[in-house]
């Protein structure tokens, strides 16, 4: 057994998630998450919505709310739509809880005391109509270093480098297109240059390994080239205090988001060992230098968590060249893997709320199985390059590959042995047939499985699919369903190899199919859980602060199940009802018809 961290990336608070951004941080690292445990791992998975910066402060004004009702109220539309989905997390908090502040300033704290914290006066962007300041990736303009006409003011996502606002040519405004006005101010700087060589050095180790995605590495190394101080406050009144002399008290002085949302995943490991009654529980996936961490993303924060959050362990553990003393967590490791996702466009379009180019997580789920849409994710989601969401992928995958695929085999073979046997049968003597299919499923459990331990969820997915329709060939060939009267101890052998067959397919599939495993589950008989779903807690805050919910679970029900299990003969087995739905071609026109702005009626 490993201990094994799944850091999943922190959903903006801001308005509800889209199927892009659930393709790119929630599905994958629920597949994983839920093979690590079935492969016998003790895994942590953790998260929580980002609620701080001034982002929610614009959209709070638009709303006419406070900065923390907003948070509240789109906390806990997506903690919904994460448990719907059916992700495993063991915590999914929040970053405006007094334990997530507590963590932040005490992080901070060490990174200061060890020198890696420098002040230095900057020009800052000030919105002419507001005098509010804007977040650097709220300004827009074109890269003075390769010319791309859409940089952001913290980094252009062309070519990777790192940028001021002030450094764009033609900067605007993403809120209002205005152009920013720049005054002095002074603010906190992480001090990068100072831990680039341990930063290399990591990804050296990192590179000498070849278990990251080479576009992840790459981009990575990348960012080394042009390393610079990072500012790490900012002049807002909605975040965490900066816990400093002269900083503390300053009404307008904040801890940039940026810097506080990537200590959630310490802040919410710590959480969730202190509501567990063990406050320390947390160090074995943190302080251990055999566990392992995995990161999962959009490539669009890979700049944060394959540079600036190691940056930030680093200068904890006083390893840059400033040197320094251990920080109060601990040695803090370094990420195995940061594992980061493409882009999913819609139709051919970048998702875009503001020009209805979106679906919502909410929405999918109130009107398809969340099954379908995992399922889609993980066969045509944008794993190591962008991909494309069309609806009528969509329909097509669910009712060829899931309906007339594997729910066809299920619910036929359950039906088989229910009309004519009522019961899981006992094998008689088997054939080669028998054995020849029963030895290339059992293979699949180690084939699928390391595709899965090493981030190939699609790969993954379509041997076991493969195998699916191996049995579905299997029963095609041997015909049970014509030996009732002439062979009736034929019919139940191969009916118990269907059952076997179907039931390690099940195993083979539990990850990406939750929902449905356990349906499947007790298709054929058994009890139980089998595939354990996260549920929502309504809590008190640990250090006095306002009740919020969480999403977490009880997972021990799946922990060393990726193998076989016999199946039992004298199990009742019922007449099935179908696991997957079946999908009108309607579906398509409908839904381009509510991307269009129209009715669906219409």
């Amino acid at each position: 057994m490993t201990h094994v961290l799944s850091a999943v990336a922190w959903p903006y608070a801001n308005g509800p998630r889209h199927i892009g951004h659930v393709a790119g941080f929630g599905v994958p690292s629920d597949v994983f998450s839920r093979y690590m445990r079935m492969a016998g791992h003790d895994v942590l998975m953790v998260s929580g919505t980002d609620e701080h910066g001034t982002p929610i402060l614009v959209q709070a004004d638009k709303e006419g709310v406070t900065p923390q009702q907003l948070a509240d109220r789109y906390n806990r539309v997506i903690v919904e739509d994460l448990q719907a989905l059916g992700l495993s997390y063991d915590l999914f908090t929040r970053t405006s809880t007094r334990n997530h502040h507590q963590v932040v300033q005490t992080l901070f704290t060490a990174v200061h005391a060890n020198g890696y914290v420098v002040a230095r006066t900057q020009l800052g962007a000030i919105s002419p109509s507001t005098g509010r300041t804007l977040p650097d990736r709220y300004i827009e303009g074109t890269c003075p270093i390769c010319g791309y006409t859409s940089a952001r003011g913290d980094q252009c996502d062309n070519c990777g480098n790192q940028l001021d606002p002030v450094d764009l040519i033609e900067p605007r405004s993403k809120i209002d297109g205005e152009t920013p006005t720049f005054v002095e101010t002074e603010h906190l700087f992480l001090d990068l240059p100072a831990l680039a060589d341990a930063l290399g050095e990591w990804l050296a180790g990192v590179e000498e390994k070849g278990a990251w995605r080479p576009n992840v590495l790459a981009f990575s190394r990348n960012l080394l080239a042009d390393v610079r101080p990072r500012a790490i406050t900012r002049d807002l009144d909605w975040g965490i205090r900066v816990p400093l002399e002269g900083w503390e008290d300053n009404p307008a002085k904040r801890i940039y988001v940026w810097f506080d949302a990537v200590v959630g995943y310490l802040s919410a490991s710590v959480e969730w060992a202190r509501r567990l009654g063990e406050p320390e529980r947390w160090r074995d996936w943190w302080n251990d230098s055999d566990a392992l961490s995995y990161y999962f993303m959009g490539k669009d924060n890979i700049t944060f968590h394959s540079q600036i959050w190691p940056a930030e362990l680093l200068a904890h553990d006083g390893k840059g060249s400033r040197g320094g003393e251990q920080g109060p967590f601990g040695d803090l490791q370094l990420p195995t893997e940061v594992v980061s996702s493409e882009f999913l466009t819609m139709e051919g379009k970048q998702f875009s709320s503001s020009r209805g180019v979106v679906i919502y997580v909410r929405d999918v789920l109130e009107r398809y199985q969340p099954d379908a849409l995992r399922y889609f994710i993980s066969a045509a989601g944008p794993e190591t390059a962008d991909s494309d969401f069309t609806w009528a992928e969509f329909v097509r995958r669910t009712n060829t590959e899931l309906v007339a695929g594997w729910g066809n085999l299920v619910n036929r073979t359950a039906g088989m042995i229910a009309k004519n046997l009522g019961e899981i049968p006992a094998a008689g003597e088997l054939q080669p047939v028998d054995t020849t299919l029963l030895d290339r499923v059992l293979g699949s459990f180690d084939t699928v499985g390391e595709l899965l331990r090493t981030h190939r969820q699609k790969q993954a997915l379509a041997e076991a699919m493969r195998t699916v329709g191996d049995v579905n060939a299997y029963i095609s060939e041997t015909e049970p369903f014509r030996l009732k009267k002439t062979d009736p101890a034929r019919m139940a052998t191969i009916l118990h190899v269907a059952a076997q067959c179907i039931s390690d397919c099940n195993t083979l599939l539990a990850p990406f199919l939750p929902h449905s495993a356990q349906a499947v589950h007790e298709t054929f008989g058994r009890t139980g859980v089998f595939a354990p779903m996260p549920e929502i807690r309504e809590v008190d805050d640990l250090d006095g602060g306002t009740p919020y919910p969480v999403l977490t679970g009880e997972y021990s029900a799946m922990r060393g199940t990726w193998h076989r299990v016999p199946v039992e003969p004298g199990t009742p087995v019922a007449v099935p009802t179908p696991i997957f739905t079946k999908l009108d071609d309607s579906v398509v026109e409908t839904e381009l018809a509510r991307l269009r702005g129209e009715s669906p009626e219409a």
